[in-house]
């Protein structure tokens, strides 16, 4: 079992962590990843080398998403066949949380059912504002984006199987983002997740963290922005067309049938290629069969909702407003998870070297996590 901690200019806790993780339990290894921190941050990265674990160097920062790559690369090349588990540098990842994600991995791979462990807070207890408000934006940002619920989507304490490591160093994206795209596509990919409960830290008033609540948020929304920005696209070529149509033929039906087909045409391809990230010709005989269902669907409820508040005394292009943002949820929803939900992102379960280590270590076996030895244990 390996753990993985991206480190950029952190405290004297990192020395703490690794020491008391080595000595908790003989099965783990420790390998840190000093992400450019410098000069100055030298003796922190020489301690924890000294205490046991393997210490990675970029000559610069690269972010965080690098710093874990190029762990990955690290497992994979030298530790094939371990498991991973991700944890922050900062203290706020407490060596009994670690260890009880660890076993948790541990217990999946007995069963045989490869799970990305997530280890979440409850943001119970005195949470600093800007943490607690930054979590709950963020929450309420990923449900809209991704289409399930997480209760931590910042946690960096992540129990990754052996099986989909490669899956996860390639998702792409720098910083956090690159965190929450492995997220947003494990569903897609065929990848299970779960939560395990964790305790809520915040050290100094949460001053370590590096998270931006807003940027990284607009990060995570980005597949949603791209699709408002395809909707609107295709709202103005279905409008246009409808008002030419209308005026050309005075029949309503048959101008909103055609004034669809055109503006759906539009909004496939751009969605395809810009918003779920479709590559190439494979699958897209399928997708655009699904599609076909869909817009039929949004085209049936279009004409009713059309015609219903044009009935009503409602002008054509105040009530083509008002439906298509009735149907916008849906059909993000739909598109995201129906149409384009299986693709090339797949992951795939390939059978790799055998673990060293994958018996559960008995508790009684581990030190107690609020003790602090400045080593492994004899």
């Amino acid at each position: 079992m390996i753990v993985l901690i991206p480190a950029y200019e952190p405290g004297p806790r990192l020395a703490g962590l690794v020491a008391r993780l080595l000595a908790a339990d003989p099965d783990v290894e420790v390998v840190v990843v000093d992400d450019g921190s410098g000069p100055a941050f030298a003796p922190v990265f020489a301690m924890a080398e000294g205490l046991g674990a393997t210490v990675l160097r970029h000559d610069v920062n690269r972010g965080k998403a690098s710093a874990l790559r190029t762990g990955f690369d690290h497992v994979l090349d030298v530790h094939a066949g371990d498991d991973v588990v991700t944890a922050d540098a900062d203290g706020q990842h407490t060596v009994a949380d670690i260890l009880r994600v660890a076993d948790e991995l541990r217990a999946d791979a007995a069963k045989g059912a490869p799970t990305l462990v997530l280890g979440c807070r409850d943001f119970s207890g005195r949470v600093p504002l800007r943490s607690r408000a930054g979590n709950a934006v963020a929450r309420a940002v990923f449900r809209l984006a991704a289409g399930w619920s997480l209760s931590d989507t910042q946690t960096g304490l992540r129990g990754i199987p052996s099986q989909f490591l490669e899956w996860v160093r390639d998702r792409p994206g720098e910083r956090f983002a690159y965190e929450q795209n492995v997220l947003l596509h494990c569903r897609r990919a065929g990848i299970a997740t779960r939560e395990v409960p964790i305790e809520t830290v915040y050290l100094d008033g949460n001053a370590s963290s590096h998270f931006r609540p807003i940027v990284d948020s607009l990060r995570v929304m980005l597949p949603l922005l791209l699709f408002a920005g395809s909707s609107l696209l295709a709202f103005a070529v279905d409008t246009v067309m409808l008002l030419v149509l209308t005026a050309v033929t005075g029949a309503l039906v048959p101008a909103i049938v055609g004034a669809r087909v055109v503006s759906a045409s539009v909004n496939f391809a751009v969605n395809r290629r810009m918003v779920f990230r479709a590559r190439g010709r494979r699958g897209m005989p399928r997708q655009l069969a699904r599609y076909g269902v869909l817009a039929v669907a949004l085209l049936a409820s279009n004409i009713v909702w059309l015609d219903a508040l044009t009935r009503y005394g409602v002008p054509l292009v105040l009530a083509k407003a008002v439906t298509e943002a009735v149907l916008f949820v849906t059909s993000y929803g739909v598109q995201r998870s129906f149409v384009f939900g299986t693709q090339q992102d797949r992951a795939e379960l390939r059978p790799g070297p055998e673990p060293r280590h994958r018996d559960p270590i008995a508790a009684a076996a581990r030190m107690d996590a609020n003790e602090h030895p400045i080593g492994r244990n004899p």
